[in-house]
């Protein structure tokens, strides 16, 4: 579903993205991890055709520079870390923006574009809010708004950059739990932005380790996530734990052991 090949992002004399090369096929839940400055955001930006770019990305088969923005907006979704939320607007009123590329120049929402835009209200739990104008709502409730959207956008690919980053533990993990949950349910591809290793290496099929712009690691996260990968790139204090069950849990742990407690 989308082929990245030699994809390159310069900010005047700063390489930002250096010659990265993957491919997530459809259905596939790719995770981008690495420290930060490495270059996740700006990988998902060139993706979405947000920042210029050298190389070639191909979107369910096409060349993605060689469509419209319209066309674009049918087969691509994006969660940004930083998006614009006009205040004044009201919850069902944005949502339904992921609708945009559905509808005709001259034309207006459907019964199938509310439908749509009911139904993702409705998955996450927003439903009693959406007469509510996000001026007043909480950075978690925006966020939950934000991946609303894009869902209601029902595009084949579904870009996230941190969409879980102002939520609490439940909620996050009920929000990436739906985000599985339609992937499945859609063959949706994911691509998307993680700080928190444990959650990647949970939800993703894959993850794509960056460092300096580059790719340092892919594969499956029992594959990256090893102590001695994770520690080149994220310090000596992270440790990969796997658990009676046999999930991977990436845990920090405090460099000086021998802290005197206070008694």
């Amino acid at each position: 579903m989308i082929s990245v090949r030699g994809l390159t992002v310069r900010y005047g004399g700063t390489t930002a993205v250096s010659g990265v090369s993957f491919t997530a096929g459809r259905g596939e839940w790719l995770a981008i991890i690495g420290p930060n400055g490495a270059g996740k955001t700006t990988l998902l930006n060139a993706v979405a055709r947000l920042l210029p770019a050298s190389g070639d990305i191909v979107i369910g088969g096409d060349q993605a520079d060689r469509l419209t923005r319209r066309q674009l907006a049918r087969r691509v979704a994006y969660v940004p870390q930083r998006p614009v939320l006009p205040p004044d607007m009201t919850v069902a009123e944005y949502v339904l923006l992921g609708r945009t590329a559905h509808v005709g120049y001259f034309g207006t929402e459907t019964s199938a574009d509310r439908r749509a835009c009911a139904d993702a209200i409705g998955r996450l739990d927003l439903a009693a809010m959406a007469g509510r104008r996000l001026r007043a709502m909480s950075g978690g409730e925006l966020q939950r708004v934000v991946l609303a959207r894009a869902l209601a956008q029902e595009a084949p690919v579904l870009l996230l950059d941190e969409p879980t980053s102002a939520l609490d533990l439940g909620r996050r993990m009920d929000a990436l739990e739906l985000v599985d949950e339609v992937r499945r349910e859609r063959s949706i591809t994911v691509l998307s932005a993680v700080h928190d290793l444990t959650l990647a290496g949970q939800f993703a099929d894959r993850l794509l380790l960056i460092a300096d712009g580059r790719i340092a690691a892919d594969g499956p996260p029992a594959a990256v996530l090893r102590d001695d990968v994770i520690a080149a790139h994220f310090g000596p204090a992270i440790q990969v734990l796997i658990t009676s069950d046999g999930d991977l849990a990436v845990v920090t742990r405090r460099r000086d052991q021998a802290r005197v407690r206070p008694s």
